[in-house]
């Protein structure tokens, strides 16, 4: 029998809705990658915590953890402590960095399980930091934390840096300094302003094509400490033009929310294939878990199309969970989470589950079920109607 709920319209009316009944995507067991992909993963918040949400943070550890093993076992590895995880929208430094010590003693347990870890400056006090110093020893401080504990660094754009830096050359002397002192090769992060506005001008210009030149500049300087950039535009183009120039053996990772199936397929340009293909480190990994890595498994072997058919009814879904304000998008993660059964409740750290409208959440819906990602139908259906209840929709 079909199921079958009332959700909104685009117009605010009530409208019958009957799910398609397609199979939920299972990726295959055991199969192996020809792609690195990282899934920056989300936190569970605690719901039962005595707090004030807006300005405490809570974490329930037991299910963050297993959603990361959950991860692992798809064949992902895990970002850990990145935006999609709150860094910087409730998720504070000393929370960041007892979730990556717990992730890397999870990690202990399972045979091959990749973690990589944001390493910023969002400890220092925004509106304190003056000069270009204090942010290189905010950067030192955490990377000392978390090679401490044998963490992989993605050193993360920094807030800071964008507020005090008056030229590209202060970014050049700040990466400088973190890249010849890693113990590891990092992973560079080059987050979009439309992810955080406060990123605006990164790398010392508004021009994106003269700040890629001193992204690559830097890159070029330390190619041995670079195991790849990470970049976060919506720009497939800007994506593809600095992937074909980065040295050899230094990766792409997509972090395009929106093209991210294209450009992990590749175009095949040029003789050192991680120049003419991306990698990936995606958010929206984390929402589509069993697809991406049901995807990754058929490229492996050749299945190119297959590749396409699992993940392109995938790029809708994330195309919406990223839409403007895109730096809200964490709230269709976690929604996602929780109507697959990932966890017991849809509270969000910093209450952002209140930063999407029911209308956007409805939507979410209907794009999940086209996508043959609402893994359990029916919880999904009594989850979702849960919220419709709590937002007057009998």
């Amino acid at each position: 029998m079909a199921l079958s709920l009332k959700l909104p319209n685009a117009s605010g009316k009530v409208e019958a809705y009957t799910l398609r009944g397609t199979t939920p995507v299972k990726p295959a067991a055991g199969v192996k990658f020809n792609r690195i992909a990282y899934s920056a993963a989300h936190v569970v918040a605690d719901p039962l915590a005595a707090i004030d949400p807006w300005l405490q943070c809570a974490v329930d550890w037991d299910a963050t953890i297993a959603y990361r093993q959950r991860l692992w076992s798809l064949g992902l590895g895990v970002a850990e402590a990145m935006d999609t995880a709150q860094r910087g929208m409730g998720l504070d430094w000393p929370t960041s960095l007892e979730l990556i010590r717990r992730s890397l003693d999870a990690a202990k347990d399972v045979p091959g399980a990749l973690v990589a870890s944001g390493c910023g400056t969002d400890h220092l006090v925004l509106e304190d930091v003056k000069t270009v110093d204090e942010v290189i020893a905010g950067y030192e401080a955490q990377m000392a934390a978390i090679e401490k504990l044998g963490g992989k660094l993605i050193v993360m754009a920094s807030r800071a840096l964008a507020r005090v830096a008056k030229s590209p050359a202060d970014y050049e002397r700040v990466y400088d300094r973190i890249l010849s002192q890693a113990k590891q090769p990092v992973v560079l992060h080059w987050l979009g302003d439309m992810f955080d506005p406060a990123l605006k001008g990164y790398w010392g210009n508004n021009d994106p094509d003269k700040a890629m030149d001193t992204a690559l500049a830097v890159i070029a300087a330390h190619p041995d400490k670079v195991d790849g950039i990470k970049i976060s535009l919506l720009d497939k183009d800007k994506e593809i033009a600095m992937r074909r120039r980065l040295p050899k053996g230094v990766r792409m990772y997509t972090g395009d929310d929106f093209n991210y199936a294209e450009l992990i397929a590749g175009d095949g340009f040029g003789a050192e294939k991680t120049h003419g293909q991306s990698d990936a480190l995606l958010g929206i990994f984390d929402a589509i878990a069993p697809a991406a890595s049901a995807a990754l498994g058929e490229l492996a072997q050749g299945n190119v199309q297959k590749f396409h058919d699992i993940l392109g009814p995938t790029v809708p879904l994330s195309r919406h969970i990223f839409a403007a304000p895109t730096r809200f998008y964490k709230t269709g993660v976690v929604f996602m989470a929780w109507l697959n059964g990932h966890q017991s409740h849809f509270t969000m750290v910093g209450g952002q589950q209140s930063t999407r409208s029911l209308q956007h959440f409805a939507e979410l819906f209907r794009l999940a079920d086209a996508a043959n990602l609402l893994e359990q139908p029916e919880l999904a259906v009594r989850r979702m109607n849960t919220l419709l209840a709590l937002h007057g929709v009998e």
